[in-house]
């Protein structure tokens, strides 16, 4: 038999896992998905427009982070460019919430993403490193900024996002990260792009979260 063959039949096993567990995400996205659609439908015009664009910012942000790793788990050289691009997507996320809540809080959110993402950063070159005592200091000093995040979201419209809600939702938005991440460092490339589904997947709950809280905060804007 050659080596080939017995390579082909050796990833077998493997692929036939991929594959099920490919069609698995394919379903829960689409049961998702109907929901978010049944949601949609009862939108007005100025409802929909927002939270579409509540989806776009948030879909950039996982997408620009995901490029992120890659590009500095490979140490290519768009690294700075999509850093660059990736820090951006914090003011436009910023300067969303501005109409509602005000210049100030509107900066002080896109100063607390932006040490979200450069946080992230330090992290990565921790576990790159090898060094397990910044990974933990890193690590320690990143979920304490997302507790800060949701804490500063959470004091801005109390009645439509709950602190343990809020809390939650960073904390998985940021358990899933980590994993897609330390799966790219590992070159564990199948483990990595599920990651990545459910992350999408995830983003896009705390997306309609945050759009339907500020929907139902300020209803008179969005009639």
């Amino acid at each position: 038999m050659s080596s080939t063959a017995f390579a082909g039949r050796r990833r077998a096993p493997a692929l036939a896992a991929l594959v099920a567990a490919t069609l698995a995400i394919a379903v829960s996205g689409a049961r998702a998905e109907s929901g978010h659609n049944s949601a949609a439908a009862s939108m007005n015009h100025k409802q929909l427009v927002f939270h579409d664009g509540m989806r776009k910012l948030w879909e950039d942000h996982i997408t620009w982070t995901r490029l992120a790793i890659v590009s500095f788990a490979a140490g290519a050289p768009d690294l700075p460019a999509t850093e660059t691009r990736l820090l951006r997507n914090q003011t436009d996320i910023g300067n969303a919430v501005k109409p509602y809540y005000g210049r100030a809080a509107g900066n002080r959110l896109t100063a607390l993403l932006k040490d979200h993402i450069l946080g992230a950063v330090a992290l990565l070159q921790a576990a790159k490193a090898g060094d397990q005592t910044m990974i933990k200091q890193r690590s320690d000093e990143w979920y304490a900024n997302g507790r800060q995040i949701a804490d500063f979201l959470h004091k801005a419209n109390p009645h439509n996002w709950p602190r343990s809600d809020l809390r939650a939702m960073m904390k998985t938005h940021l358990d899933q990260t980590l994993a897609e991440a330390t799966h790219r460092l590992q070159g564990n490339y199948a483990a990595d792009i599920a990651d990545y589904e459910r992350i999408h997947r995830h983003i896009l709950e705390m997306a309609d979260t945050l759009s339907a809280g500020i929907i139902a905060q300020f209803p008179s804007r969005f009639r």
